[in-house]
């Protein structure tokens, strides 16, 4: 357990803080919760959100693949700080972003209009910290101190 702790604490120091936290957000939904979701959810179950709007049921099931590929993508993309991860990281932050002020507003759960404001502003936050992290994308990753920052 020492020599995976050791790893992980090295790893996070690859890439700023918040965005260590997002690549093991994105590991967490490719290697336990989608699969979870896909092959154990019983399909009466399923919930997936899209630009705020929930698919329940088979449409639910059928588009689970999809948010696998993202994650997975986004696992594999900041794990090795990709290219390719700008601009499409901040583009699905922003996607989040619009959905959870979309679903405040539209699902009676959602509190209303000014939870949806302060939830969609909340999201803002990584897509804005994204769009602007296009230098970081295509670096090498190493464990530089300069790497620590935002």
């Amino acid at each position: 357990m020492g020599k995976l702790w050791g790893t992980v604490v090295e790893d996070w120091r690859l890439r700023p803080w918040w965005m260590s936290l997002m690549f093991y957000f994105c590991c967490y939904m490719t290697f336990i919760y989608m699969p979870f979701d896909m092959f154990i959810k019983p399909v009466a179950e399923d919930k997936e959100i899209w630009f705020g709007l929930t698919l329940t049921g088979w449409w639910a099931k059928a588009t689970e693949p999809l948010h696998w590929l993202i994650y997975g993508l986004g696992a594999y993309g900041f794990r090795n700080m990709k290219a390719w991860m700008w601009p499409w990281a901040s583009l699905y932050a922003a996607q989040v972003a619009i959905a959870m002020f979309v679903w405040s507003v539209l699902n009676e759960r959602g509190g209303g209009l000014l939870p949806a404001v302060l939830v969609g502003l909340l999201f803002l936050i990584p897509t804005i910290a994204l769009w602007k992290s296009k230098a970081r994308f295509g670096e090498v990753v190493n464990a530089s101190s300069e790497n620590l920052g935002i």
